[in-house]
């Protein structure tokens, strides 16, 4: 069943039209203020697509409307399918996720942890002591490897990561792991959550474990088969007049950062690097919803995704400053009401969180703008598809806000 065959009005899936429409005002605002050029929003419950809507400009410069069809870097929205992947290989036996990492990426083994409270000399000086234990697969699905991203904050080791850049493009995955493995920790492994480039590592683990590129693994294992035609590290020619773009700051007069979607990249980053599209991304949603299974095809076991969307962190595993910082409302914790599981957002409480959800709810977000998530109590799944990095918290919370109040039955 493709998406649109099943659509649906709201009122049959208990959405409010009316209500709903109060997101769109929010939104169609946000572009008249010139916050953002436009949005795709889906929302669908019960299997079926309830609103599905493009607004404003896919090129606003360029004068070009936005599709609902358009194509965006989704940036951390790729961590699920890389997260799916190394889980279809534990299924298959080949990955352990309670093993250290160096059983197949032999780079990160015997790592050390810099000593960084107190320390203001140079990062490459920065004082370390031997790691307490050795990365775990599971540490890199929850973000509890000591890996961190150098966006992070502006520790030793923060800078460090800006200074050998491991996530620079030109990096194939395996020089990208041979550079974090020169460098230290910020964390014993295991100890603290901080969000990272774990997930890249992952996908470097997936090419070792599977003997394939990344690109590769997807399209044979996930995206072919799911029918995700738009989703990949490269928008093909054909295609290149429906990549969303973000619109040319007045302050700057230039774009924020994006990376070049229109030529394959030498490193095919497992934590973010993937283009998709609002429709493609809803068939990831829907086996994810339906427990692993699509349209008679399984790609994972409904026990395996109910390990991978239950809370990995117990009360012993600390959030780090940076994770609050930066993260901000996806970031888990007591105070957060959510936790973290292999490869997502996970929420355990109805309360507690800036934004509304159901205690079971699963998610994640793009640093270019683009959020999803999905809730099996309301049997409910939402994505918000825009390219504007600056004010993508406001429009992640008007997203999660809006679409609740239109629950009506």
């Amino acid at each position: 069943m493709n998406e649109m065959s099943s659509r649906a009005a709201p009122a049959s899936v208990g959405l409010d039209a009316g209500r709903l429409s109060r997101l769109d005002r929010a939104i169609e605002a946000g572009i008249a203020a010139g916050e953002i050029p436009g949005a795709v929003v889906l929302v669908a419950r019960d299997g079926k697509v309830a609103h599905h809507r493009a607004f404003g400009y896919r090129d606003r410069e360029a004068g070009a409307a936005m599709g609902t069809d358009s194509i965006f870097r989704i940036a951390s929205m790729t961590k699920p399918v890389t997260s799916l992947a190394v889980m279809m290989l534990v299924e298959e036996g080949a990955i352990q996720i309670g093993y250290p990492v160096s059983r197949w990426l032999p780079e990160l083994g015997n790592l050390r942890v810099a000593v960084e409270e107190g320390y203001d000399g140079p990062p490459a000086e920065v004082p370390t002591v031997p790691a307490a234990r050795e990365i775990t697969v599971q540490d890199l699905l929850r973000h509890t490897s000591g890996l961190t991203y150098g966006f992070m904050g502006t520790d030793p080791v923060h800078r460090l990561y800006d200074a050998v850049n491991p996530n620079d493009p030109n990096n194939t995955n395996a020089e990208m792991v041979a550079k974090l493995g020169t460098l230290p920790l910020r964390f014993h492994p295991g100890s603290t959550w901080e969000y990272s480039v774990a997930t890249d590592v992952l996908g470097r683990l997936v090419e070792v474990v599977s003997g394939q590129p990344l690109d590769q693994f997807f399209a044979e294992r996930i995206t072919g088969p799911l029918g995700m035609a738009d989703t990949g590290f490269v928008v093909e020619p054909a295609a290149h007049g429906r990549i969303a773009e973000a619109q040319i700051d007045p302050a700057t007069g230039k774009r924020p950062p994006q990376w070049d979607v229109r030529n394959k990249p030498n490193r095919l980053g497992g934590g973010g690097a993937l283009v998709s599209t609002s429709s493609d991304y809803l068939r990831l949603c829907r086996m994810f919803l339906n427990g692993g299974e699509l349209e008679g095809r399984r790609y994972l076991s409904r026990k395996t995704l109910e390990w991978m969307t239950a809370d990995h962190l117990h009360a012993g595993i600390a959030v780090s400053r940076a994770a609050k910082e930066r993260i901000k409302s996806m970031s888990p914790g007591p105070d957060t009401g959510q936790g973290f599981g292999l490869g997502f957002g996970v929420r355990l409480v109805a309360g507690m969180s800036v934004l509304p959800g159901s205690a079971g709810d699963f998610f994640w977000a793009g640093s270019q703008g683009t959020c999803f998530w999905i809730d099996p109590k309301e049997r409910l799944i939402a994505i918000f598809m825009m390219q504007a990095p600056e004010p993508r918290e406001h429009y992640r919370h008007l997203m999660r806000e809006l679409v609740y109040q239109a629950i009506v039955d």
